[in-house]
């Protein structure tokens, strides 16, 4: 055993004097330099000389390496000849040191092969030939010549002279101390490993020179017929080796052993290095996940940055203002930004096309109480503001969660960022922008159908001579005399836009020459309260009887918060005046003649008014806040239950 021990060492040691008279002046060229003898990278593991041809690294296997970072399968166990025989009365702890030492020499000797061998044939091939970029072997192999020496000629030695001195010395927990500090350079090495694997198969595949020095060293004995993917895994697989080995030496230690306390904190700095490791490696794969979904999307340079982080990606459905349909689109969520895309039918090269970019920085999102598109939510940003519907309740959670997440973590990392303040919970929410807004962001656009007439004249569409169109500051539905007017938005590069003649005084400062706001208010002329904090009830209730015609319209119904005794009927939910007010005030509330729970009927002295709701619940709901007003109950005095919708 110990003829062969010697012999190992020995062989060691002359690849230490190679490494050495190859950094020296006059060194012998390599094609003069006499035989290695053979070094322990001769004897390969039985299953991986069996294989034949070259062997690519999986990506699986590099993302593996995190979750080994305890597991035995690192271990390697002694050659035949090399451990103690059973007569040999031998600490644990020694054994452990003498394993470590040999995996080390086989280490070296294989890091050897890398750089020396493999890194300076194909960087001379480079050089003389010109068949291939030098910067491209640097790039493959990184800083394997630093691991290396350091490997040779300080760590190495010192573990020979601490076995072969174990008597005098028995500790090796300050040597691996020293160590530590010098292995969070394999950080670099492994971050850049994979970029080395695909930069290896490209141009083996496109320049045969390249190929050709390949075959060369690894059909050779010192190579043992493993491809060179697989012996540049060894730096990756080293650390927690050492890790292992350490763990298992702390753990067969005596109690009052002096090298104890050293022992324990080298163990911890060799967890914080692996540790480290692991972390680039995980940097590499978000890296790598990162530039996939910028393929997918095929951006543009100034959109691609290697420092954002991908948090959220998925389908939903774009709830339109024209149509009545939601339209399929696909959502991005980075650190920074909210991309809205479309998916492509034919997918050549990218599979989304950008629609919006819209920037986390002054974001808002929140959810939308819309009995017609259930599990929907409102983006607002500063580019767009967009209303979309998830698939389920929770998927709908789930997005207003990521988004508010990026949101809050952006203020938390600029001290400068003051966020809009937000009411307390329970607080209407926002139909429109506030003043100190247009134009600085983008509004919500109200949809065609939600509104019957023009928002600021309130002169009713039709398709001929009054059309829809939206002011691009407030949102608001007009028509096409209200908005005859252009200012420049902020949000869109200050170029002019169509907005409402309400917002073009407001943002230019400049008075129109008929004022349409001084005209007189007719008793009609209200908003219908659509939002559920504006109002005691509102919803949509059929109307039914002579009174309304034969054909039984729905009506948008809302008792307000300000008037809690009259009730007004609009066409839709965004009118601004009602074709009906009906003071409550005096009114009995009774069942209808159908035997329906759903209709109830508004009477008095000959006014008889009938109404339908969808469902039974909302139609007592309905019954019981017109009975409250007819008997002259305002919000402010005590009752039971909550009315709002």
């Amino acid at each position: 055993m110990e003829g062969a021990s010697e012999e190992k060492l020995a062989s060691v040691s002359n690849l230490v004097t190679v490494f050495e008279n190859s950094r020296t002046p006059g060194a012998m060229p390599r094609a003069h330099r006499p035989p290695q003898p053979p070094g322990p990278w001769e004897e390969p593991d039985v299953g991986e000389a069996l294989e034949s041809g070259p062997r690519t690294v999986s990506r699986r296997y590099l993302s593996s390496l995190k979750n080994k970072l305890s597991s035995g399968a690192w271990r390697k166990s002694c050659h035949p000849g090399t451990c103690p025989g059973p007569g040999t009365q031998e600490p644990e702890e020694k054994r452990i040191v003498r394993e470590l030492l040999e995996t080390e020499q086989a280490y070296v000797a294989r890091l050897h092969l890398l750089d020396q061998v493999f890194f300076q044939e194909l960087l001379e091939t480079a050089r003389s030939s010109k068949a291939f970029p030098e910067d491209v072997v640097r790039i493959v192999f990184s800083n394997i010549s630093s691991i290396y020496q350091f490997h040779a000629q300080f760590f190495l030695p010192e573990l020979q002279r601490r076995l072969d001195d174990w008597t005098a010395t028995p500790r090796i927990g300050d040597v691996i101390q020293k160590l530590a500090p010098f292995l969070k350079m394999y950080s670099e090495y492994v971050k850049n490993f994979e970029r080395a694997a695909e930069l290896l198969a490209t141009w083996t595949e496109k320049s045969p020179a390249f190929q050709e020095v390949l075959t060369r060293i690894q059909s050779s004995e010192a190579s043992g017929s493993l491809t060179l993917q697989h012996h540049m895994l060894e730096p990756v697989q080293r650390i927690p080796r050492y890790e292992l080995l350490l763990k298992e030496y702390v753990q067969k230690l005596p109690a009052q052993a002096p090298d104890r306390a050293d022992a324990q904190k080298a163990l911890d700095m060799i967890f914080s290095a692996a540790q480290h490791s692991n972390a680039a490696i995980t940097e590499m794969e978000r890296l790598q996940d990162l530039w996939e979904v910028y393929q997918r999307l095929g951006l543009e340079d100034d959109t691609v940055d290697p420092s954002n982080t991908l948090l959220r990606e998925g389908p939903v459905l774009k709830i339109s203002f024209r149509r009545n349909d939601p339209m399929e689109r696909y959502l991005f969520l980075f650190n920074n930004m909210l991309l809205y895309c479309v998916p492509r039918v034919i997918q050549v090269g990218a599979h989304f096309q950008v629609r919006t970019r819209i920037d986390v920085a002054g974001m808002k999102v929140r959810e939308l109480t819309d009995a017609e598109f259930p599990n929907s939510f409102l983006v607002s940003g500063k580019q767009r503001t967009l209303e979309l519907q998830a698939r389920s309740q929770e998927e709908m959670i789930s997005w207003i969660q990521a988004c508010q997440a990026a949101i809050d973590h952006l203020e938390k990392r600029n001290e400068t960022f003051k966020a809009a303040g937000q009411g307390p919970e329970g607080d209407p929410q926002e139909q429109e922008l506030k003043s100190e807004e247009l134009g600085l962001r983008a509004p919500l656009w109200v949809r065609d159908k939600m509104v019957t007439m023009c928002m600021r004249c309130q002169e009713p569409f039709n398709a001929l001579t009054r059309r829809r169109h939206h002011c691009r500051a407030c949102g608001y539905v007009v028509c096409a005399r209200c908005s005859d007017h252009r200012a420049q938005l902020q949000y869109d590069g200050n170029r002019p836009n169509r907005v409402c003649f309400s917002c073009y005084t407001f943002l230019t400062g400049n008075l129109l020459p008929e004022d349409k706001e001084d005209k007189r208010r007719g008793v009609l002329e209200k908003g219908s309260s659509a939002g559920p904090g504006q109002s005691l009830m509102c919803g949509f209730l059929q109307l039914v009887g002579d009174k309304w015609g034969r054909s039984g319209p729905r009506g948008w119904c809302s008792i307000p918060r300000d008037e809690p005794l009259v009730l007004y009927v609009y066409a839709a939910p965004q009118d601004m005046r009602a074709h009906t007010s009906i003071p409550l005030l005096g009114y009995q509330v009774t069942a209808g003649p159908q035997g329906d729970p759903r209709v109830f009927q508004l009477q008095q002295s000959g006014q008889l008014y009938t109404f339908k709701a969808e469902t039974p619940e909302l139609g007592g709901r309905w019954a019981k806040a017109m009975e409250r007003a007819a008997s002259g109950w305002s919000p402010g005095e005590p009752h039971g239950g909550d009315l709002s919708d």
